[in-house]
């Protein structure tokens, strides 16, 4: 479905026409102050165009996640190899804000644009990023968390929003592991030509 839609990342001169998510503060932060935080530097903002209209947006900011603040310290750790276990800071993108149209809520394509987002971060990187974080509203935990984000503190467990993170070598490894299986798959059948 994505591929449907002109991902444009917003600039400086963008002329809204409207914008309606169902959530007041993300229309709000679209339509007055995501171009004010690209000018400043704080996020880059993408925009989900169908034709002339807005149908859904996502903001980027650069992160670190803390060992200091991590409740789950070897449930985190375990998954990291040795020598990097002492890391204080391990380097992150922060989804800063997802909006969807209340016209295209509720068919995938949020999850479509968080597929996007980890393999924007996995394939032709430009700096080290590790995983994704995000301040998830409690009536959106459920979404993140089928989307394969972990908690990353259980201080936040009454709070409006949940610190959250998504482990990127999960998709090199899946990536990885897809390519060695191709592989294997055309050595066998180079292996049966007669």
């Amino acid at each position: 479905m994505l591929s449907e839609f002109k991902i444009t990342r917003l600039h400086s001169d963008f002329i809204f026409k409207s914008f309606d998510c169902g959530d007041n503060d993300l229309n709000d932060f679209l339509l007055n102050d995501a171009i004010n935080h690209f000018n400043q530097l704080l996020c880059t903002t993408f925009l989900i165009e169908k034709d002339e209209d807005v149908i859904g947006f996502f903001s980027l900011l650069n992160d670190t996640i803390s060992i200091e603040d991590i409740s789950f310290k070897n449930k985190f750790l375990r998954i990291l190899p040795n020598n990097k276990r002492s890391y204080k800071y391990f380097p992150a993108v922060k989804l800063g804000r997802l909006g969807i149209s209340l016209t295209y809520q509720n068919n995938g394509l949020g999850t479509e644009i968080m597929n996007f987002i980890k393999i924007l971060f996995t394939t032709n990187n430009r700096t080290g990023c590790r995983y994704i974080t995000v301040d998830a509203y409690q009536k959106s935990v459920k979404f993140y968390k089928k989307n394969g984000f972990d908690f990353l503190t259980d201080k936040d467990e009454k709070g409006e929003t949940r610190l959250m993170y998504f482990d990127l070598i999960k998709i090199v490894n899946s990536i990885n592991f897809m390519a060695s299986q191709e592989k294997e798959h055309i050595h066998t059948k180079i292996n049966n030509i007669r």
